[in-house]
């Protein structure tokens, strides 16, 4: 029995065209700023999402936290939504190595932010009481929000709030090729307003490691310095730049697959007695779903997944989640159906 993993995009592997760009990679060394490779990902990134420079970092964490770095001082505050990535699966880096506060505020219906909460959440320089803000965080997609996107409309709403007050924005722009996508629209029109924006190479992608920083030539140059501190240079890394170029040449259009397959997920999963998905909230390619308290703890119910070859992920609480990728097909998504409803009938005693 084939293994089918919905555990994350993060999973998926290198193509074949990749895997031969890599070989043949021109290099050199990026600490100097002298391998072709990197610098040509770094503009071209720049460029898709229109802004001025980029900037190659490891990962998307390791993005977010030189945007706030760059920004912030310690003793100040960043505001973002109470699922934000950068919250809960970071590790707490904007804390211990940041030093600044984060203030949650909360996600609206459609995963956003609203601008009327962070207008109220914001706090201005100067008062010896409270921490300033320095960085409102936005997601798209939003990731703990079954991958719900933020239109161009809604981003500009809150940045106009922000930078109205002297705040910067930062775009945790993991899967913004995938929002692009869903929403029909070119993806700088997703990040034109904000400030800066990153995006993951290592996820829907395909690639093996990666994430890109973009913003003006003024803040890269800042991240670049911060970069350095954390450890983050490295040397003839273009054989990594070189899965990333193939991936913006031919893995984008191709997400719209991966939506499908999650919609058709999500239509199936709320078929299943004892499982609960708004199938019409799915609007990319990550369905959270919920497991009945009377047919498992969602713990037991993921390890009877597994025990039956679907490997998912457990976000908390009574939630499961199940992403695709390139690696899912149609027919994958049909399996992991069948065999998820099969779990749910034998956790219930109906086998």
């Amino acid at each position: 029995m084939a293994t089918i993993d919905l555990r994350s995009d993060t999973v998926t592997k290198p193509t074949d065209e990749m895997r031969r760009a890599m070989a043949a990679a021109e290099v050199g060394d990026d600490v100097y700023g002298e391998d072709p490779s990197i610098n040509e990902l770094q503009e071209r990134s720049a460029a898709m999402l229109g802004h001025e420079a980029g900037l190659l970092t490891s990962s998307g964490t390791m993005s977010n936290l030189l945007a706030t770095l760059s920004y912030c001082n310690h003793g100040d505050e960043i505001v973002m939504g109470d699922q934000a990535h950068m919250f809960w699966n970071e590790g707490g880096g904007q804390a211990a190595l940041a030093g600044v506060q984060t203030r949650l505020i909360p996600q609206n219906a459609t995963g956003g932010i609203s601008p009327e909460d962070v207008a109220r959440n914001i706090r201005p320089a100067g008062n010896p009481h409270v921490a300033a803000t320095k960085m409102v965080c936005l997601e798209n997609t939003q990731n703990r929000c079954s991958g719900m996107t933020m239109t161009p409309a809604e981003t500009k709403a809150v940045c106009d709030v922000a930078h109205g007050s002297g705040v910067a924005v930062h775009l945790d722009g993991a899967r913004i090729f995938n929002a692009a996508v869903a929403l029909e629209v070119p993806v700088a029109e997703l990040t034109k307003d904000v400030d800066d924006a990153s995006f993951c190479l290592s996820k829907a992608l395909s690639c093996p490691v990666g994430s890109v920083l973009v913003g003006s030539k003024e803040f890269i140059q800042e991240a670049h310095r911060w970069r350095k501190m954390v450890g983050g240079g490295t040397r003839q890394a273009g054989i990594l730049a070189a899965a990333g170029l193939v991936a913006l040449d031919t893995m984008v259009d191709r997400l719209a697959e991966d939506h499908q397959n999650a919609r058709r997920l999500a239509e199936g999963l709320a078929n299943i007695d004892g499982l609960s998905v708004d199938a019409e909230s799915i609007q990319t390619n990550i369905v959270i779903f919920d497991v009945d308290e009377k047919t498992a703890k969602a713990p037991d119910f993921i390890k009877a997944m597994a025990e039956a070859g679907v490997l998912v992920s457990y976000p908390g609480e009574q939630s499961v989640r199940m992403v695709t990728h390139r690696h899912i097909s149609a027919e994958d998504t049909e399996e992991a159906l069948s065999r998820t409803s099969r779990v749910v009938r034998e956790l219930q005693g109906k086998s």
